[in-house]
């Protein structure tokens, strides 16, 4: 077993990392084509994404003695920590340093990078040119670290690791669940749309999470509504004490949030990853997340599906109420921020709606009437795809009022139930 295989998921990254690590563990193949040794390799990317393992896996697999340098010690301390740390590397070549977490090294901001500790790092790779020592380093951002110490030759290769993403996110929470005692019929894929764009860490600890719900409903194994009250509670902050009890509210905050989900699977199938009549952090009623492609800022068109989506939840209140909607605030909000993007950013509508600083009471006007009317026509389709497909939406609000939070493969059920795209 290679050590690279504690890595789930990355490919790409492994890739990578194991063709790197080929080049210093079998130095002498490189040097006869003339290869000159690696100026380091710095693993750059948000906490919790597995920077750290991925440099254990690098220095075990290396087979090199390893020198890590942690910040542990006051400032003054830690600048002849860091010099210790090269000196017994360069002593025990060949040898490989772990500089981890190395923009906490200093507290400095963007516009003070000289601190002494990153001084001493950079002085500290020059002075071992030449010794076979390998330089690893992780960050959590390089913002504020001098561009001096990141340029080629001290950190020759930088990789950024994202957070999990896809087939990376399902392989990782296939992992974590295969470590507890879990029913087969979780749905991998769901969860892993819940926590699209979460951290490693903030997997396993839904994951986790899950396990404390069954354990204390005194289950024999995790099943799927454990891990879907761990992603509700840890990455939505949504526990079931936010669904409305109230049946009036219920039912309210039911339709406006399957009217976004509808609207959203017509113009876009399998683009809803969970609709819910909890609230969240920053919501008054329920929420529903999406899915955005990973081309979505670079098309107008999915960016006007969205509007139509968020206008969605107004449409479908005031078509089942007959009233004015008056929990749609947030998503006009939302809305109306995009559709003037067209107008400013984009210059969709044409360079004379564009605002400026001194734009002319007439441009703005019509700028303002423009934003306006295409605000109308997005509601009107919302209206439309709502009362064209009024079953998707009465059997996705049924459902939201018995369950309160419903996912995308049970979302798809519906759909199917409803007769939508047969």
């Amino acid at each position: 077993m290679s050590e690279f295989d504690k890595i789930i998921g990355y490919k790409d990254v492994k890739t990578e990392l194991i063709r790197l690590c080929d080049v210093i563990k079998n130095s002498e193949k490189y040097k006869a084509l003339g290869v000159a040794p690696i100026g380091g390799l710095l693993l750059d990317g948000e906490p919790g994404v597995g920077k750290t393992l991925m440099a254990d896996c690098f220095i075990k697999a290396s087979g090199r003695k390893s020198f890590v340098c942690r910040k542990n010690k006051p400032d003054g301390e830690f600048v002849n920590e860091i010099k210790n740390v090269f000196n017994e590397a360069a002593e025990n070549e060949p040898s490989i340093i772990l500089l981890d977490d190395m923009d906490k090294y200093a507290n400095e901001d963007d516009h003070h990078r000289n601190a002494e500790e990153y001084v001493t790092v950079q002085s500290c790779i020059d002075e071992i040119k030449g010794k076979d020592v390998f330089v690893l380093a992780t960050t959590n951002g390089t913002n504020n670290l001098p561009k001096s110490l990141l340029r080629a030759g001290r950190f020759d290769v930088i990789i950024t690791v994202d957070t999990p993403q896809g087939e990376d996110a399902v392989e990782i929470v296939k992992y974590y669940l295969s470590q507890k005692k879990a029913v087969a019929e979780i749905n991998a894929e769901d969860v892993a749309r819940l926590l699209s764009g979460r951290s490693c860490a903030a997997l396993e600890t839904v994951i986790n999470t899950a396990g404390q719900y069954a354990g204390y409903a005194n289950k024999e194994m995790i099943d799927n509504d454990d891990v879907i009250r761990a992603c509700l509670r840890v990455i939505y902050n949504a526990p079931e004490s936010t669904a409305p009890h109230n049946p009036v509210i219920l039912e309210r905050t039911a339709y406006h949030e399957a009217g976004h989900a509808v609207v959203a699977e017509i113009l876009e199938p399998n683009s809803v990853d969970l609709v819910s009549v909890r609230k969240n952090t920053g919501t008054v009623g329920g929420f529903t997340a999406y899915h955005n492609p990973d081309d979505y800022w670079a098309s107008k068109i999915y960016m006007e599906n969205r509007v139509i989506a968020l206008l969605a939840g107004k449409a479908a209140s005031e078509i089942v109420f007959g009233e004015v909607d008056t929990g749609a605030n947030n998503d006009l909000h939302r809305a109306f921020d995009i559709v003037q993007r067209f107008a400013d950013n984009y210059c969709s509508y044409g360079f004379g709606y564009w605002e400026e600083r001194d734009s002319s009471p007439n441009r703005l006007s019509r700028r303002e009437d423009r934003i306006s009317a295409d605000m109308e026509m997005y509601y009107a389709r919302a209206r439309k795809i709502l009362i064209d497909n009024r079953d998707f939406l009465e059997r996705l609000a049924k459902r939201l009022q018995e369950k309160d939070t419903i996912v995308a493969s049970e979302i798809k059920e519906i759909k199917e139930k409803s007769g939508v795209g047969i």
